[in-house]
């Protein structure tokens, strides 16, 4: 059953192509694949200056809407290449015991970040009575633990389980709504972190969780995307034939269903003209349609930048190739640009960018709210900073393969 169109809330690695069918042991990297994945960092960093700028997580208007739309690809693009690299990976291993062991421990370390390092940089404070955040790091994390345990399974049995997790993940809340009233206290927090997210508190003095990102879908859009994996190990003319009628295909089933939905349900007046409307996809818990409407682009997208060169490409093939690195760095750099853009334009810093963000903010101040223009030229310059330290990490980091740096 798909999921009905729905406003979405404020909010989120793999081999050259042209040998990815050359070695039994498999490629390193896919550059087209980096190419998307640096694309996907770029457009993080818009919806993550949204956060500090005040600006609505879309609407009214159409810059603010698109401004958030755009951002609404990362999370299914890092989830869905996080499975592909894995499958790349274990190629090169050779032993998916190696590879079940790698995605566990980097499992744990990704969770074990967003808990500490990035929860902090979020929130510039150590409230953790009161604010816990489940991210889309800590979901990659789960879900990569729980790859270690599928990988012992063949591409294809864990590819239909991701798209079997994917188009009936409502079959989660039924089985919630199903379990007997007395017990359901005792099981709503796994099927919170399990599906429905949200605000979980663990009872009297205990820390509140908020769960941002939840499990399903996102462990099918990861297993998904391992079996795509297998696609990029074919030749060029195949890989190109396929990544086309996936993604094609997957858009306009998209169009043709988000459609239909949108004129045949009534229209209330408030949410905006039809295309809004269709655009404007669930996406916590990420549903049907905005994982067709995201994936589907994304995956039609390969082919196309496979050959893809000049600075542009130059520069997101960067970002691609250490997207841990630049998100660990880009929240604590645009937090500290919002401090900055505070005490530029009212001479004090704001309390308000000390405060639970993203999920749990408080009431923003009046007059606190930025323009879109300062909003993209805040953007602009926390992406020049990160290109400069992104191209630093990666030349130390292979300058020194088996150093520390590799687990980032």
């Amino acid at each position: 059953m798909m999921t009905a169109p729905a406003a979405a809330p404020p909010a989120p690695p793999p081999p050259s192509v042209s040998s990815a069918s050359s070695a039994s042991s498999g490629p390193s990297r896919v550059n087209s694949v980096d190419i998307l994945r640096g694309l996907a960092c770029v457009l993080m960093a818009i919806d993550h200056v949204r956060v500090y700028s005040g600006l609505p997580a879309g609407g009214p208007t159409a810059g603010i809407f698109f401004t958030r739309w755009i951002t609404h690809f990362v999370a299914p693009a890092f989830c869905f290449f996080a499975g592909t690299g894995a499958f790349l990976h274990g190629r090169k291993l050779g032993d998916m015991g190696k590879l079940a062991s790698y995605l566990v421990s980097r499992g744990f370390l990704l969770v074990l970040l967003e808990m500490t390092v990035i929860r902090v940089s979020w929130t510039f404070n150590f409230d953790y009575a009161h604010y816990i955040l489940a991210g889309v790091i800590w979901m990659l994390g789960v879900c990569m633990i729980l790859m270690g345990a599928l990988v012992r399974f063949s591409p294809k049995a864990i590819g239909v389980f991701g798209l079997i997790v994917i188009f009936a993940q409502q079959l989660v809340g039924l089985v919630a709504n199903v379990i007997p009233a007395s017990v359901q206290p005792f099981t709503k927090w796994f099927f919170q972190f399990l599906y429905f997210g949200g605000r979980l508190s663990l009872g009297d003095g205990m820390p509140t969780i908020s769960i941002l990102y939840s499990i399903v879908p996102w462990i099918g859009v990861m297993a998904a995307g391992y079996w795509f994996g297998t696609i990029l190990t074919r030749g060029e003319e195949s890989r190109r034939k396929l990544c086309l009628r996936i993604g094609l295909g997957a858009t306009a089933l998209f169009l043709v269903i988000g459609g239909a939905l949108v004129m045949t349900q009534p229209d209330n007046g408030e949410s905006g003209p039809a295309l809004f409307r269709l655009l404007a996809q669930q996406k916590y818990p990420a549903s049907q349609l905005f994982l067709m409407m995201t994936l589907g682009p994304t995956i039609a997208l390969l082919p196309l930048v496979e050959h893809a060169r000049g600075w542009m490409a130059g520069v997101l093939a960067l970002f691609g190739r250490v997207p841990m690195f630049y998100y660990l760095l880009h929240i604590p750099l645009i937090h500290l640009a919002a401090v900055i853009v505070s005490l530029a334009r009212t001479g004090s810093v704001s309390p308000w960018l000390f405060d639970n963000h993203p999920m749990s903010p408080g009431k923003q101040p009046d007059g606190y709210m930025w323009s879109l223009g300062l909003l993209y030229l805040v953007w602009f310059i926390v992406l020049i900073v990160l290109y400069f330290a992104c191209r630093w990490y990666a030349g130390a980091k292979a300058r020194n393969p088996k150093g520390l740096l590799r687990f980032v």
